[in-house]
């Protein structure tokens, strides 16, 4: 890319009325926006809001997962030719991108469709990206936007990822916007109102999850608010209104970047010290230095790695299966330290 990447991603709360509907103001204001920027940014927007566009169709409508897919299907469509006629007041066009998780767990698929945003971004068309709710095999409670809009601007190398909340931003004890914030700590977790949008899926809680893996992949990420009276997009990017998380120092290669992003984890390992400093300095993870597992999984699969302390130190894509620890070959090589990405 000529140019560094922006992700922007709105919520169905950001972009829709108190109906559920999707708000054409709104629309015409992301529009507006983000065509100031497109000429510094190749620009990847992800919207929620098909649900709401498309449930008036939709008999009796009540919110289980048949309902909401045929909600769905009947509302992506009609939430682009929106994006598409507000876009094209600013000379822009947009293109359809609707997404499932595999596409970012499958490193083929991840690089095919890594090449078609190349593809539209050399021709000035930016992508609107949302879930393929209408096929996704699990229901839509356990992934929102917030995840995918993260795997595109780590997987993809973003500059910056920018997601709207209603709130405006992280908000403190007293409910004013936290401005800025160093690291996503315990302490900026307890700042947390766990409730959540009737209209989205996902929460602040989601945002900072996903928030605190893209500034391990070095992403500055904002949290602000679109409404007229939160500042929208511009000041926000400028750091005049919402949360401004920094990015962590990170060296990792793109591969790796979208192996701690993108790849399913489907398993645990907890490491022992001494496996812990070895792989901090690039060694293969030998079977040795595992205390335990939990989960099941097959060769080339991506499993999470533990520290003593439970903690989260990277992934890995392994060379053998769960069955294959178990058979207690501590030389055996579980991980090859190509595969293995340390946050």
């Amino acid at each position: 890319m000529n140019k560094p990447l922006l992700v922007v991603k709105f919520g169905t709360s950001a972009i829709t009325n108190a109906q559920g509907v999707p708000d054409d103001q709104v629309i015409d204001r992301i529009a507006t926006e983000l065509s100031q920027l497109h000429s510094d940014y190749s620009l990847v927007l992800v919207s929620s809001g098909a649900v709401g566009a498309g449930k008036s169709f939709i008999s009796n409508y009540d919110g289980r997962l048949a309902k909401r897919k045929a909600a769905a299907a009947v509302g992506n469509p009609l939430l682009i030719v929106k994006f598409k006629e507000a876009f094209a007041k600013h000379g822009f066009h947009v293109a359809q991108s609707l997404c499932e998780r595999r596409h970012f767990a499958q490193r083929e698929l991840f690089l095919q469709l890594k090449e078609t945003y190349q593809e539209l971004w050399a021709n000035d068309i930016i992508p609107v990206a949302n879930e393929n709710d209408v096929i996704s095999d699990r229901e839509l409670k356990f992934s929102d936007n917030d995840e995918l809009a993260t795997l595109i601007a780590a997987g993809f190398g973003a500059e910056q990822l920018m997601i709207a909340t209603e709130a405006g931003g992280l908000l403190d004890k007293d409910k004013n916007v936290v401005n800025h914030i160093k690291e996503i700590n315990d302490e900026v977790m307890d700042l947390v109102d766990t409730r959540k949008s009737t209209l989205g899926l996902g929460g602040m809680s989601s945002k900072l999850t996903f928030a605190k893996l893209a500034t391990k992949m070095g992403i500055k990420v904002t949290i602000f608010g679109i409404k007229m009276h939160q500042g929208g997009i511009l000041k926000a990017f400028k750091g005049e209104s919402g949360t401004t998380f920094d990015p962590q120092a990170v060296n990792l290669s793109a591969r790796n970047k979208w192996l701690a992003s993108g790849g399913l984890t489907t398993a645990r390992i907890v490491l022992d010290g001494g496996a812990v400093e070895a792989l901090r300095n690039r060694k293969s993870l030998l079977a040795v230095g595992i205390k335990k597992h939990s989960g099941d999984f097959d060769k080339g699969e991506v499993v999470e790695l533990l520290n003593e302390k439970k903690e989260v130190i990277g992934v890995a894509r392994t060379r053998v299966s769960s069955d294959s620890l178990d058979q207690n070959k501590q030389s055996l090589i579980v991980a090859h330290a190509d595969d293995i990405a340390i946050l």
